[in-house]
C-alpha cells in the first residue's frame, strides 16, 4: 500500500469561505478535539465487535513473526545489512550478519542499533527511515530519525564498526533533507538553510557542500533553484564508481512533479544537461550514465519508456549537446520497472503483462548485451539489493498465493539460489488467481486481478475488497497477501487488484493518459472494473467493498461521490480530498504535475468535476465509510480526511473516522499500531460485506 495554480487565485492562497478551514492546522487544539471525540465514537464500534480481537492477534502474528524474511542489503565488506522489527522490537533493529550465517536456519545477527533504546533514552518517539553508507566500505552512515513517523527527518552519523554515533559528527537538525555523501569528509545538502529557502510545498531548493567539523552556516552553495519550483525540492544525484569515487555530481531540478531540470556541477558552476524534462538518471556503470524517458524524445529519435546510456566523458565534455545509445525499449504489453547497477552489469525488471522478469545486461566495445536472470515465472519481482564489489544482486519474488522468496543472483552468469522462503500466513489452497480485462468509458482495456474460491458461485454473493491506486507511474502488482489473506480471503473473501490508468503498469504512457486534463480516465478505468466484477457476477453491489490510501484514498473519495451505488464499503486511507484547495494544504503544491493546478481555469473545471470535498452533498445513497489518516502526516495533510468527515457529519451520514496521533503517512509508527490499524479496516469490511 509505502511510495501524493490564473483567475481569483494565487499559488499558495487558501479558497475562501472553507468553515472547515481550521482543521488545516496539524496540531491545532480544536482541530485534535474534533480528531479525538471522533476516535472516542468510532473506535469502539469496532473494537468492541466480537470479531476485532481475533483480527488483531491474527494481524499482530504476521506483523511482528520472527520467521519473515529479512530485508537485507549488501553492505560494501561483504556482510549483509537488516532493518529489524518484531514483537520485542516494535520500533525496530538494525543489525548485521555474515552472508555464511545468513544462508543457515538460524543467522547469527549483531544489532548495529536499537531503536526502542534509542526512544526510551532520549524520549523521543523515533521511527526509522534509513542509512546512507558511504562507499565502498558502508562504515560510515547518515541515519535518518524521524518524529512519529514525519517526512521530516533528523540526520545523524553512524560508525557501524563501534555500533555508535559519531562524536561531532556529521549532523542536520529536522527537516525535509536531500543529501548524498562526496568523501568521508564532504557531503552535498539541500535543506532548509533559512525558514524562507523552502519551495511553495515545503521542500529545499539550495543545495550546498557541508564539509566535516564546519557548522552548517559555512556551507559553500552549488546550486540554487528557485521557491516557485515545484515536485519534491532539489535532488543531488552522485555518480559513483565501484571503489566509491564520485565521478559527477548532478542536481535535479524539479520544475513540478514529473519535470525536472538535471545540471551538472562543474568548476565553473552548474552546467543544464541537455536532457528531456521528462526523464530519469537511473544508475552508473562502466562509465555510463543510465536514464529513462518518461516522455518521447523526438530530436534525437527516442520514445517514452526507452532506456537509455550517456558516456558520462562525452557528457561532460558536451553537456547541452548529449548523444544517447538505446538499452531497451520495451513493447506496447511491458513497462520498465526498476533499474540498478552492480559492479559491471545493469540490472533491470521488466513487466510484460504485470508480469516480471529481471534481465542483466553489460556494456561492451558493440553495445550492450542481455540475458533473463533464472527466477520463478508469472510473480513480481524487485531487486532488494545489490554489490558494488562484485556483479551479486538480491533479488525478492512474490505474487497472491505463493509465500515470498528471497534469492541471490549473479547478474554476470543468470544463475539464481533461492536463499529465504516466507511460511505461509494463510490457507491458500482453497483459492485460484485470475486476470480480467474491463473495457473503460474510452474503449481501453483495463487489466485486473482477482483472487477468489476456487468453488466460488457467480451469483452475485462474494464479499469482494477491491484496491487500485492509479496515480504517479506506481505499479500495483500482484504481492504474496499475508493479510489479507489471512483476515480476507480465508474467511471467504474476494480480493481484486486493478491495474487502472495513473500508474506505471505498461511504462509512461499509462501514467500520461491519466494527468491533469484526462484524469477522469483513471476514476472511468475504476467504475469500469467494479462494474465488470458485478456484470461477471462475482460480486454486487452490496457486497463490494473498496479501499486505498493517499493517491488511491482520493480514488475512494471519487468513488463515493460519483458513484456510491456500486459499493457498500469505502475504506478512505490518509487520503487527498480537497482538490480545490489541496495545493495550500501541506505538501499539496509539489503534486501540480499530477493533477494539475487550481488556478488555472481549464484545468480547475477539470477538477471541480471529481473533487470529494466539494461534491458532498445531501440525499445520496452513500455507504458508512471509513475514514483514516495520521495526525504526523506531514506529506497527505490529516485535514483532508477530518474536512470530509466534518462535512459528512454537516450532511448528516453516518462514518467511521480514526486519526493516528502519530504515525505518519502510513498512518502506524510500529508494528502494534500497524495491526490495529488492519484489524479496524477489517472488522469494518466484515461488518458491511459479511454480515
Amino acid at each position: 500500500m509505502t511510495a501524493l495554480l490564473a483567475g481569483a487565485f494565487l499559488m499558495g492562497a487558501a479558497p475562501t469561505a472553507d468553515p472547515y478551514a481550521y482543521m488545516e492546522e496539524a496540531d491545532g487544539a480544536k482541530a485534535l478535539e474534533f480528531a479525538k471525540a471522533e476516535n472516542a465514537r468510532s473506535l469502539p464500534q469496532l473494537q468492541n465487535d466480537p470479531r476485532y480481537a481475533g483480527l488483531y492477534a491474527d494481524a499482530l502474528k504476521i506483523a511482528t513473526a520472527k520467521d519473515r524474511i529479512p530485508a537485507v542489503s549488501i553492505a560494501g565488506d561483504g556482510t549483509l545489512r537488516d532493518f529489524w522489527q518484531d514483537a520485542d522490537h516494535v520500533r525496530g533493529i538494525w543489525r548485521t550478519t555474515t552472508l555464511a550465517s545468513y544462508r543457515t536456519a538460524a543467522p547469527e545477527w549483531k544489532t548495529m542499533l536499537d531503536i526502542d533504546a534509542l526512544a526510551k533514552a532520549e524520549g523521543a518517539n523515533w521511527v526509522f527511515k534509513g542509512a546512507q553508507c558511504l562507499k565502498p566500505a558502508d562504515r560510515l552512515c547518515l541515519v535518518s530519525l524521524s518524529n512519529g513517523g514525519k517526512d521530516a527527518v533528523e540526520v545523524r552519523e553512524f560508525d557501524t564498526a563501534t555500533a555508535r554515533f559519531v562524536d561531532a559528527g556529521f549532523h542536520l537538525p529536522e527537516g525535509k533533507h536531500r543529501f548524498e555523501w562526496i568523501d568521508r569528509d564532504t557531503l552535498v545538502v539541500a535543506t532548509d538553510w533559512t525558514k524562507s529557502e523552502v519551495t511553495t510545498s515545503g521542500y529545499p531548493y539550495v543545495a550546498k557542500l557541508v564539509k566535516r567539523g564546519q557548522p552548517l552556516s559555512a556551507a559553500q552553495e552549488v546550486y540554487r533553484g528557485a521557491a516557485a519550483d515545484g515536485g519534491y525540492g532539489v535532488q543531488p544525484i552522485t555518480l559513483t564508481d565501484p571503489d566509491g569515487k564520485v565521478q559527477a555530481l548532478v542536481i535535479q531540478r524539479p520544475l513540478d512533479t514529473f519535470n525536472s531540470e538535471y545540471h551538472l556541477v562543474t568548476d565553473r558552476g552548474p552546467v543544464k544537461l541537455d536532457l528531456p524534462k521528462r526523464s530519469s538518471i537511473q544508475a552508473y556503470v562502466d562509465g555510463q550514465m543510465v536514464v529513462t524517458l518518461e516522455e518521447d524524445w523526438p530530436a534525437k529519435g527516442f520514445k517514452q519508456g526507452d532506456l537509455l546510456a550517456f558516456d558520462l566523458n562525452a557528457v561532460k565534455a558536451a553537456p547541452g549537446k548529449l548523444a544517447g545509445a538505446l538499452i531497451l525499449r520495451p513493447g506496447q504489453t511491458q513497462a520498465i520497472d526498476q533499474v540498478g547497477n552492480t559492479r559491471t552489469r545493469l540490472g533491470v525488471v521488466l513487466y510484460d503483462n504485470v508480469k516480471a522478469t529481471l534481465l542483466s545486461f553489460r556494456h561492451g566495445p558493440k553495445g550492450w548485451t542481455s540475458q533473463a536472470i533464472d527466477l520463478p515465472k508469472d510473480s513480481t519481482i524487485g531487486m532488494a539489493s545489490t554489490s558494488d564489489t562484485d556483479d551479486i544482486l538480491i533479488a525478492n519474488v512474490t505474487s497472491f498465493l505463493t509465500p515470498s522468496s528471497q534469492w541471490i543472483a549473479d547478474g554476470a552468469t543468470g544463475k539464481a539460489q533461492m536463499l529465504k522462503t516466507m511460511p505461509a500466513r494463510f490457507d491458500a489452497s482453497r483459492d485460484a488467481v485470475e486476470q480480467f480485462w474491463a473495457t473503460s468509458k474510452d474503449g481501453t482495456k483495463i487489466p485486473y486481478w482477482v483472487v477468489r474460491p476456487k468453488d466460488l458461485k457467480l451469483d452475485g454473493t462474494a464479499p469482494t475488497l477491491l484496491t487500485a491506486y492509479g496515480g504517479f507511474q506506481v505499479s500495483e502488482t500482484p504481492t504474496y497477501a499475508s493479510t489479507v489473506g489471512k483476515l480476507w480471503l480465508e474467511k471467504g473473501g474476494v480480493y481484486v487488484l486493478a491495474n487502472i490508468r495513473g500508474g506505471g503498469e505498461f511504462g509512461p504512457r499509462w501514467h500520461n493518459a491519466g494527468l491533469k486534463l484526462t484524469r477522469m480516465r483513471v476514476y472511468e478505468d475504476f467504475f469500469a472494473v467494479s462494474q465488470d466484477l458485478i456484470a461477471r457476477r462475482i460480486t454486487s453491489p452490496k457486497k463490494l467493498g473498496i479501499m486505498g490510501g493517499s493517491n488511491g484514498g482520493l480514488l475512494m473519495g471519487v468513488a463515493l461521490t460519483q458513484h456510491p451505488e456500486l459499493y457498500n464499503a469505502i475504506v478512505i486511507q490518509v487520503p487527498l480530498f480537497d482538490m480545490i484547495g489541496y495545493t495550500h494544504i501541506g505538501a499539496g503544491a509539489s503534486w501540480v504535475g499530477e493533477y494539475g493546478d487550481p488556478a488555472v481555469p481549464a484545468e480547475r473545471a477539470v477538477i471541480d468535476t471529481y473533487s470529494p470535498y466539494q461534491l458532498l452533498a445531501a440525499g445520496r445513497p452513500y455507504p458508512r465509510v471509513f475514514l483514516e489518516t495520521s495526525t504526523k502526516d506531514d506529506r497527505v495533510h490529516p485535514a483532508h480526511a477530518r474536512k470530509a468527515a466534518a462535512r459528512l457529519k454537516e450532511l448528516g451520514y453516518d462514518y467511521l473516522y480514526y486519526e493516528n496521533i502519530d504515525g505518519g503517512h502510513a498512518a502506524a509508527a510500529n508494528l502494534n499500531e500497524r495491526a490495529m490499524r488492519a484489524a479496524l479496516e477489517y472488522t469494518y469490511l466484515t461488518q458491511r460485506l459479511m454480515n
